[in-house]
């Protein structure tokens, strides 16, 4: 069973006991949040939501919140003698889905 939920502006694939990276959201560790599906995979078929699925939520449990790894940016222009180094560390919220309903 694996549901496709929506979160962050992005669509993850998961699955219950498995942990995934998303968008930082509002919650503290250890708080359970919930999200909407927007298509469900069952024993007795395949169901997709127009936009979400009715009935069927996600659970999930907050292990982690952080910043990834920070990744440089380089600006620079041509016979200008400018050029500028910018660094970005992306905010990040690591959840485990601890139940699929519907």
């Amino acid at each position: 069973m694996f549901a496709i939920i929506v979160t962050g502006g992005k669509q993850y694939k998961v699955s219950v006991g498995e942990f995934v990276q998303i968008e930082k959201i509002n919650a503290n560790v250890g708080d359970t949040v919930t999200f909407d599906v927007i298509a469900l995979q069952t024993a007795e078929g395949f169901k997709v939501g127009t936009p979400v699925v009715e009935g069927a939520k996600v659970t999930a449990t907050v292990t982690e919140v952080g910043k990834d790894k920070k990744i440089y940016v380089m600006k620079y222009k041509a016979k200008k003698n400018e050029k500028k180094k910018i660094g970005h560390r992306q905010p990040f919220t690591k959840v485990e889905i601890t139940a699929i309903e519907g």
